[in-house]
């Protein structure tokens, strides 16, 4: 089983990478250009992890994750913020909105898999004892 990741992100270099990172190792990633097109998507496609940028337009990434979860099936899986907002507090601002953890852009691409990696379930392709 391959994992399926939900990056909304409106920067299209910025999908690219993190696209062309996670698909080297089977991945399957899909986009939502915007938060409420996130939150669609992403209940109607259940994915393994959800990578949401903070700067969105029509609803940014804190808004996105609060509105996530309060979706039932969507409350255990895990919403990384993936963003270049890091400044002090930032980061508890993302956890507080729901983020169960937060990646600072420019990504690394020799570690973000890991970092991503760390947060799915021991059971997912992907996760830790799989």
């Amino acid at each position: 089983m391959t994992v399926r990741v939900l990056y909304i992100e409106d920067n299209d270099q910025n999908f690219y990478l993190v696209n062309f990172i996670l698909s080297k190792k089977g991945w399957t990633v899909t986009r939502a250009n915007d938060g409420r097109e996130g939150i669609d998507r992403a209940a109607k496609e259940t994915p393994d992890i959800i990578l949401p940028d903070i700067q969105l337009p029509v609803m940014d990434g804190y808004a996105t994750a609060q509105e996530l979860r309060k979706l039932a099936k969507l409350s255990e899986i895990p919403i990384i913020a993936v963003t270049s907002y890091a400044m002090a507090g930032d980061r508890e601002k993302a956890l507080a909105a729901g983020c169960t953890g937060y990646i600072e852009k420019p990504i690394n691409p020799k570690t973000f898999t890991d970092q991503v990696s760390r947060h799915l379930s021991p059971g997912s392709a992907g996760g830790e004892g799989s």
